[in-house]
């Protein structure tokens, strides 16, 4: 098992280096329609289907919408413009959507009455997860793109790291001081010891990241604002981790997948990035 992961791993960070340095926009964006196809995919096991005829079906309808929709815009993608008459409305439902997964996640599990065998929500919650993602991961890569080709790439793996520095923080503090469970019905495992630690490691992070990259990096807000933002970032990074917990204890499933050996599926690895990258980017972009 430990062999698998690691190996993964690897690979897994090849793929993402290679993604980020050597696609063009348009295949960068490609790239992460790829992602949140086979994230839709895994998501239909939460909608409660089982079959694999209508899996497939429901996951190429929905890679249909998401590839057709980026063809559309290969051209604007290329000049560094993303989704732009539909960037904001769709990141601020994000921020919405992610508001109203905190209280399902409280009041579970009797909020799953209200969406346990609905697949039209189901539905609903995948595409305010999944189609933000794409567009605050693309919004955070091509940010002054013509300007210089790298800078989104620097802007898109600040937000990465803080939310993997996050999670160390968050495993070893909860490690040595959790006592307090945060959602023992939703993810026995968390513990607010460990959310706390988590968020402190990021702001700590953040103060200094900004602190010595200055304006070079960060071209919207103020440096207290920035570091206020990135601490609320990790909040909802948590969030995302604990909704994704609570469809799959829902559906009665432990991975989302095993498309990745040892690590399980691609909700798995994301379910943090999903919240976490399009409220930053709604803030960064649209409100600071």
């Amino acid at each position: 098992m430990l062999k698998e992961r690691v190996l993964s791993a690897i690979v897994l960070i090849a793929v993402v280096c290679v993604a980020l340095f050597l696609f063009s926009p348009f295949y960068f964006a490609l790239a992460i329609g790829v992602v949140a196809t086979l994230g839709i995919w895994e998501w239909t096991q939460f909608a409660k289907f089982k079959q694999f005829v209508w899996r497939f079906v429901i996951t190429a309808i929905a890679a249909a919408f998401i590839f057709l929709w980026i063809f559309s815009e290969a051209n604007y993608l290329n000049a560094g413009r993303v989704f732009e008459s539909h960037a904001e409305p769709l990141l601020l439902g994000a921020v919405i959507w992610w508001c109203v997964a905190f209280l399902l996640v409280i009041f579970y599990p009797k909020s799953a009455k209200l969406w346990g065998k609905s697949a039209i929500l189901q539905a609903i919650f995948a595409f305010h997860t999944l189609v933000p993602f794409i567009i605050g991961v693309l919004s955070l890569r091509l940010d002054n793109y013509v300007t210089n080709a790298l800078h989104g790439v620097q802007l898109l793996l600040y937000v990465f790291i803080l939310v993997w520095a996050a999670d160390s923080g968050a495993y070893f503090a909860g490690r040595a001081l959790g006592k307090h469970k945060l959602a023992p019905k939703v993810s026995p495992g968390k513990t607010w010891e460990g959310v706390i630690g988590g968020i402190v490691t990021a702001a700590i992070l953040a103060f200094l990241f900004i602190h010595f990259t200055g304006n070079s990096l960060f071209t919207h807000g103020t440096p207290q604002i920035l570091t206020a933002l990135s601490a609320a970032t990790v909040a909802i990074s948590v969030l995302g981790d604990l909704t994704e917990s609570m469809f799959k204890r829902e559906s009665g499933i432990k991975d989302s997948s095993n498309l990745i050996p040892g690590h399980g599926g691609i909700l798995d690895r994301i379910d943090s990035l999903t919240a976490a990258v399009p409220f930053f980017s709604y803030f960064y972009f649209f409100v600071i």
